[in-house]
């Protein structure tokens, strides 16, 4: 918890990116994907917002834009096209139920070498 990420597909090793301009359905902050091979530039960094100092597995969290200080947050505005019922993800100023996450499946990955140093729970 408070440590800044990214978050990069893997299909297309795009990261989650933010930046200044209005989304297009909700006029809420755009988040759009960014970068080649997760590599991007600093509006790519979330920070991991949770109670708690580590973020657990099955905890609802939420992501904090690093630069803009928005929340990753999805409503009910929905596209057309290009896949109709898709929702639109956007940044929200403040925070709500709109932007809490729970982690449905994912990649383990290790700790850095320095946090393998510190005292912590390994299932974790």
């Amino acid at each position: 918890c408070g440590q800044a990420i990214r978050l990069t597909h893997l299909g297309t090793g795009r990261n989650l990116h933010s930046h200044r301009f209005a989304s297009p359905l909700s006029g809420n902050q755009e988040v759009s994907a960014f970068g080649e091979a997760g590599e991007g530039d600093y509006l790519d960094d979330w920070t991991v917002v949770c109670s708690g100092t580590y973020w657990v597995r099955d905890d609802e969290v939420r992501f904090q834009h690093t630069s803009t200080d928005v929340f990753l947050s999805v409503t009910g505005e929905q596209y057309g096209r290009p896949i109709h019922g898709q929702k639109e993800v956007h940044g929200m100023a403040t925070s709500s139920q709109n932007n809490y996450w729970k982690v449905m499946e994912g990649i383990f990955m290790q700790p850095s070498e320095a946090f393998q140093t510190e005292q912590y729970h390994a299932e974790l």
